[in-house]
């Protein structure tokens, strides 16, 4: 038998795949539902890139109250960098949105383009990694982490102790799966 070739698609998961067969089980509401989700994702993914690239750029957004333009002329004023690998370990390692360090005072914010409220925790531990990949105590800094989502501003101050902790747990955590990658082989 020859198979029909489809390259156009190889490697792609179709949104009712048979890998992620529980939609059979949707009604309608939740099809929809699910779909609705899965566009609002690529949207974001999409706003994220656009973010990066004005901020790269330079490039201003009209100043009004949305979202986006407050992050990406935000990000541009207190010269920041998109989309940071922050490293400690292939075990331990993410993206920031926007981040920058200079006299002391390190900055992260996190665009949050979909509905799901955001979380300080993400950004606290995109400072901690931060805090473990170039060695800084954050006893000795000042940390600013702001969430953009729904047309506000949610900025909150980091709290050393919290974030040396949080350093701390993912010392540990990492550890503990380095050792059992070396007893599972």
């Amino acid at each position: 038998m020859h198979f029909n070739k489809h390259s156009n698609v190889e490697g792609s998961h179709a949104f009712l795949s048979a890998s992620k067969y529980h939609w059979v089980n949707y009604d309608d509401e939740k099809l929809l539902a699910s779909f609705t989700n899965q566009f609002a994702s690529i949207i974001g993914t999409r706003k994220h890139a656009w973010a990066a690239e004005a901020i790269r750029l330079g490039r201003r957004q009209p100043r009004n109250e949305e979202t986006l333009n407050r992050y990406i002329n935000d990000a541009i004023g207190f010269r920041m960098e998109p989309e940071v690998v922050l490293f400690h370990s292939y075990n331990c390692f993410g993206t920031a949105d926007a981040i920058s360090f200079a006299k002391n005072i390190l900055r992260v914010s996190d665009l949050k383009t979909g509905i799901h409220p955001g979380n300080h925790k993400q950004v606290k531990i995109y400072i901690a990694l931060f805090c473990l990949e170039y060695r800084i105590n954050p006893y000795d800094i000042e940390m600013i982490g702001r969430i953009y989502q729904l047309d506000e501003i949610d900025e909150f101050i980091g709290d050393s102790k919290e974030i040396r902790e949080l350093m701390d747990k993912i010392v540990k955590a990492d550890r503990m799966i380095e050792d059992m990658r070396e007893v599972m082989g």
